[in-house]
Formats: C-alpha cells, structure tokens, sequence
C-alpha cells in the first residue's frame, strides 16, 4: 500500500471520528431535536469559569525553577534595546510570567538599565549615569527623550522614553510630559507630569502625575512600611515634587544662568551612606486614610476638585530637609575668551542651555566628600536641536527631563 493511500485512509478515520463525536455533542446538548423536546434543567455554566480556562496556556504550567532559570538567562542577556524588549515580552505571556520578570528585573539605581515605564519614575544608577539625548522640534513646540548616546551613534535603535510638548499661555508656560510622542492628553494613562513656569521664565514647579513615596523615607533616610490602599492612577494630577528657579541677571552681566533645584521629594538624608531616595515599583498614590483621597474623586464640583488637588500637591513638601542642587561654576578660559565646564566629550557646541547639576550641601551635613563634586545631572547641546542628558541617583528620568526642560524656556531676565 503507498503512503498517499495510507495518509488517505487516516484523514477518512479522523472525519469520521470528528462526526461521530459532533453529533454526540449535539445529542447531549439538546440541539436538533423537535420542539418537543425539553432539554432537562442543569445549572449553567458560570461566567468567571470561562476566563479562568482562556488564561491558562501551555506557559502558564512551566516549573517555577524552571521559569525563573528562563527568564533570569533572557534578562542578563539583553541589556541594551531594541533586544531589551525581549524582557518586556516575558512579562506579557501570562501572571505568572509576569511577577516572575518583576520579581528578576531589578531597578535602574541597582543594574543601571530602564526596562518597564516606572523605571522612568525610579532613580538613576549611583556609579555610572544614564546617557540620554534630547531632540527638539520648533514647528510642533515638542521635546522627545530618547536612551541612547546621541542620533548618530543610536540611529533606529534609539528608544523613545518621554515626550513632552510646549504649550503657550497668557501668564505662563506648560510643558505636558508623556510616554506617547503624540499624544499629550492629562486624561489618559499616557500622562506622566508637567512643568509650569511663571510670566519671567525664572520659576518652575515640577508636577508629577501620582504622589511621590517620599512620606515613606523618614528623616534619616530609611524606609517604613507602605499602607495598604491606594487609588486608581485616573484620580491622580499634580503633585508638586520640585521647584527650580533662576537668579535674575539685573545687571545685564555676561555669564552662565544661576540655578537652584529644590526636590522636595528626595531628602538630602538620600545622598548619605545607606541613604535610600523614594523608589516606585508600581503607578499609583497609596494613602492611609480614606476621606483625604476620596474626596476628590466624590466631588461633583470641577472647582472644588481643582482644589483638592492644589492641596494634594502640597501635600509632598513633607520633606523635613529637602535635597538642593545648583549649577556648578564655570571657569573663564583665557584663549578661548569663554566660560568653560568638563563635560568629558558629552557636549559640543557652545551654549547658555549647558548646565551641570551639583548638591548643593551645607557644612552642618555629615555627607561624603565625594558628594561635592559629583555631577548628578549634566545637559548640553551637540547640534542643531540635539542636546545630550546624562543623570544618576537620585534623581529619575522623569524629574531630570522636567529640569533640562527649563532650560528651553524664554528667560530674558537672566540672560
């Protein structure tokens, strides 16, 4: 016998077998019966039983050693993108896959790598900074952060981190900050934060959109235990977490901006031995007491919630001794008859815009002299519309692209 015929008489098994048991389906399930027939009473199927099959899958099963074998392999092996999304993707076969991948990615203060968008929330690593670059669109007033050197050296391969579009008003300024490149809306899942400025262009607030964990680091920098509730991340809108402002240049002399960094979430306690900065491993604000926080979400008036709101963005100045940077002090250089700071190889073109970041410590603090001079932010433009970041703990993605946004701002009282 040949093998088609062999293959035939399989297929004609296999038919037959698919028919036999349809029709015992249909038998036991009451269809293709008269009208006569009444189908004997049985409770139905509940809904919740449905999902629960369409969840499990083959990779649910897997061992957990095995698992957590897989998924640590895939994690050490991908440490730059696009091949880091690899991880992205084991978090999004099922839950178990999930808080497995939670549970191995560690954050970007302890592996100096940024995987999922709260990493973009989390401070920076301690040793080595995180090398980022900013490209600006004058037509569309946008700003978009991409993880990589610069365009050349990144090319397709540069990832889009935050965006953040400039928005014009009579007495102030906003910058709407988001994880889509288009998309800007303050009511959607997209929305991260803000920076507003005052009519000068001197002073700026930066609003984050969910409340800092800074109420959990206590005055010595250690960490207490989290409350249990929280509110849906909708709810959530301008918690002022830092303030920036610049000295005013009355005397119209030539010379870098002055800068001063108030981050009221992170205390100078962070900066210490064993100093812990506020860490968020999930989006959300957790709160202690209810009336506080629903009341926002109660109220049916518009003005009363915008209140609300103002009073929640004060509610993160509960910082004792908050951290302050400033610039760092440049220095006249003689043959080329302009200010100049080390940037190690980082910026290239001459600019008012440069700046590095500094602690700005008072003698009272027993802190490291190595804090000092430790440049925890540094911005500086390379091109026409391309400017370099590079930040480090504690500050994050989030609040050292607020701060570098400033500096685009209009300030014709400091220049």
């Amino acid at each position: 016998m040949s093998i088609k015929s062999m293959l035939r008489e399989l297929s004609g098994i296999t038919c037959g077998m698919d028919n036999s048991l349809r029709k015992q389906g249909e038998r036991k399930s009451g269809i293709g019966r008269g009208r006569s027939h009444i189908a004997p009473e049985s409770p139905l199927p509940s809904v919740s039983s449905e999902p629960k099959f369409t969840q499990q899958s083959q990779w649910s099963n897997l061992p957990s050693e095995l698992l957590l074998d897989i998924i640590r392999r895939v994690e050490s092996s991908e440490t730059s993108w696009p091949a880091r999304r690899d991880v992205v993707a084991c978090a999004a076969v099922c839950r178990s896959w999930r808080e497995v991948t939670k549970e191995v990615v560690r954050t970007p203060e302890q592996c100096g790598l940024i995987t999922f968008p709260i990493s973009l929330k989390q401070p920076g690593p301690r040793d080595n900074p995180i090398q980022c670059f900013i490209r600006r669109e004058r037509g569309s007033s946008t700003f978009r952060l991409y993880l990589g050197l610069s365009p050349a050296l990144s090319g397709n391969a540069s990832k889009l981190l935050l965006a953040a579009k400039k928005v014009r008003r009579a007495t102030k300024t906003d910058f709407l900050i988001s994880f889509a490149s288009d998309d800007f809306s303050r009511v959607n899942e997209n929305y991260v934060g803000r920076l507003r400025s005052n009519f000068l262009g001197t002073k700026f607030i930066i609003y984050d959109s969910q409340a800092t964990f800074n109420s959990l680091i206590s005055s010595r920098g250690q960490l207490h235990d989290p409350p249990k509730k929280a509110l849906p991340r909708s709810f959530l809108r301008n918690y002022n977490v830092a303030s920036i402002s610049y000295e005013l240049n009355v005397l119209r002399t030539r010379g870098p901006r002055r800068m001063n960094c108030t981050m009221h979430s992170i205390p100078v306690s962070a900066l210490q031995d064993g100093g812990i900065a506020p860490t968020p491993d999930t989006f959300g604000y957790f709160c202690e007491g209810e009336p506080s926080c629903t009341s926002c979400i109660k109220g049916n008036n518009k003005e009363s919630n915008s209140n609300i709101v103002a009073e929640e963005s004060e509610s993160c100045h509960n910082t004792s001794n908050p951290l302050v940077l400033r610039n760092k002090s440049p220095r006249w250089h003689e043959q080329l008859q302009c200010w100049c700071l080390n940037f190690k190889g980082r910026v290239t073109v001459a600019s008012v815009k440069n700046f590095q970041l500094v602690a700005a410590i008072e003698p009272s603090e027993a802190l490291p002299v190595e804090e000092l001079d430790k440049v925890i932010l540094q911005f500086g433009k390379i091109g026409k519309d391309i400017f370099t970041m590079d930040y480090r703990y504690p500050l994050s993605a989030f609040q050292a692209f607020a701060i570098c946004l400033s500096s685009f701002d209009t300030k014709p009282a400091c220049e």
